[in-house]
């Protein structure tokens, strides 16, 4: 992925968080101590009815409050603690349906908002909205955006299992009852059309596809879902996943008045870190005061030739160690969305689900959510159809677009510098596919690509893997 990038500037009335939540919450343990009340700050705001280019060169002086969720309030579908017991000897008397790894991610997407205003897995009206609008039309006539369907597939044996009863648990993996799905509706998955209509093709070999749609039952589930208790990993990175509401407090804590998400699914090179800070930089001009970065890293699912999501949180931590970010004006949190490599279809919900967790500026580079095509030697997307998607998508009217220059390594000045037309002879672009490249063969980046520490972890994760496939290799030819 080349580093062409844009932000996006979400423009929304000042309001007050803690009179907007509706809703009580109940949260595992965090390492953030959660206020009373949340701070507010009255700011100058503007709202646009259409999506303007800004020009960067003349900055414009707006001031943003954080930003609603979209349906106004924060869904939070965890069962409170004193209720669990109850609400657990319930669920064991229903019919029972078997998740997946990755239907628990998105039980724990939809559990804690990121998903806001849905409050289940889709039923049929609701799937349909999405898979043809990529939106939702609300009862009071709002549009909010819903650009992936967000369903859980079952086959004919469960269905028969479920019989006429409204109501099923939902069973973990391991066995253990993690939800509940209330006054459901089954219909039927029609896999071609879910996947032309997601990624724009039904070639082979689409990671999501060939995993969790293709080997899926034929029917689809939807209602309300109740969790019986926060969601956990056990792999060392929970502290990590702080959810919309946690993450809205903490900018209230450090009383944010700008919030930029930049969301990664490869490690931080010194090119992302010029981009971030140069965000931060552009941002203090048109007048905030404190924006804060999130560095939101996707958690869930990703493709195998991805570098895994516990290498990347240890490389992220390397590069606040080594100052390459500022630690004070950034946070680094997980989300913990499954990724579909679905382009301008899937950008959307990356945006939406960071509107949901309070941050009103997003961070888009050259083709968001993309990869190379399945079976021929192609981009699947057009680079620069996702951030134009984004500028005029339904429910997220109020973004607007920033440009930023192309950023690149200066061979030169012998660092990430944004590039310059005029000597272009001297820059050299690093693709996502290049870096990994370079770790795997255990070869060094040029000086000032990357933080030391940060290089060092690729590295050693490459030989781990490089141990691991020659132990594999003399296991079989001892066989």
């Amino acid at each position: 992925m080349s580093l062409t990038i844009r932000l996006h500037i979400t423009l929304h009335s000042t309001f007050n968080l803690h009179t907007n939540s509706k809703t009580k919450f109940t949260s595992y343990s965090t390492r953030i101590k959660p206020k009373p009340i949340y701070h507010t700050n009255p700011l100058i705001h503007f709202v646009y009815n259409k999506p303007k280019m800004l020009n960067s060169s003349n900055p414009v002086s707006v001031k943003s409050s954080l930003i609603d969720p979209d349906g106004g309030v924060l869904v939070d579908l965890v069962v409170p603690e004193s209720q669990r017991g109850a609400k657990v000897l319930e669920a064991e008397s229903m019919p029972k349906v078997k998740l997946n790894k990755v239907d628990v991610e998105w039980v724990h997407v939809i559990s804690e908002g990121w998903a806001s205003p849905l409050t289940g897995f889709m039923r049929e009206n609701e799937y349909l909205q999405s898979l043809h609008f990529n939106s939702l039309r609300l009862a009071d006539g709002t549009v909010v955006n819903m650009s992936l369907p967000i369903v859980l597939a079952i086959d004919d044996e469960t269905k028969e299992s479920i019989g006429s009863s409204k109501n099923v648990g939902l069973v973990a993996p391991d066995g253990g009852l993690i939800g509940i799905l209330r006054s459901i509706e089954i219909y039927k998955h029609n896999k071609e059309e879910r996947i032309a209509r997601t990624w724009g093709t039904t070639a082979p070999g689409l990671p999501y596809v060939e995993e969790y749609i293709t080997p899926a039952g034929n029917w689809l589930i939807g209602g309300d879902l109740e969790v019986l208790k926060p969601i956990k990993y056990n792999d060392g990175l929970d502290h990590y996943r702080l959810s919309p509401k946690q993450l809205r407090q903490e900018f209230d804590r450090r009383q944010a008045d700008a919030v930029f998400a930049f969301q990664l699914r490869n490690p931080v090179h010194n090119g992302h870190a010029l981009l971030m800070n140069d965000t931060r930089r552009r941002l203090l001009e048109m007048g905030y005061k404190n924006p804060i970065l999130l560095l939101h890293p996707l958690g869930g699912f990703t493709k195998a030739d991805d570098v895994p999501l516990d290498v990347r949180m240890e490389q992220h931590s390397k590069v606040l160690e080594d100052g390459v970010l500022d630690p004070n004006t950034t946070i680094v949190a997980i989300f913990p969305s499954p990724m579909h490599y679905a382009g301008p279809t899937e950008v959307q919900w990356h945006a939406k689900g960071r509107i949901n967790a309070g941050a009103n500026f997003y961070i888009v580079g050259r083709d968001p959510a993309g990869m190379g095509h399945p079976t021929e030697k192609r981009d699947l997307y057009d680079p620069d159809h996702g951030k134009k998607v984004l500028s005029m998508a339904p429910g997220l009217e109020k973004l607007n677009i920033l440009p930023f220059r192309v950023a690149a390594y200066d061979t030169a000045a012998k660092k990430m510098a944004f590039f310059d037309p005029s000597r272009a002879q001297d820059f050299l672009f690093i693709s996502g596919t290049k870096m990994r490249t370079y770790a795997r063969n255990g070869d060094h980046p040029p000086d000032g690509f990357m933080c030391p520490g940060g290089w060092e972890v690729l590295v050693k994760y490459y030989e781990s893997l490089q141990v691991e496939e020659a132990s594999q290799q003399s296991t079989i030819l001892s066989a």
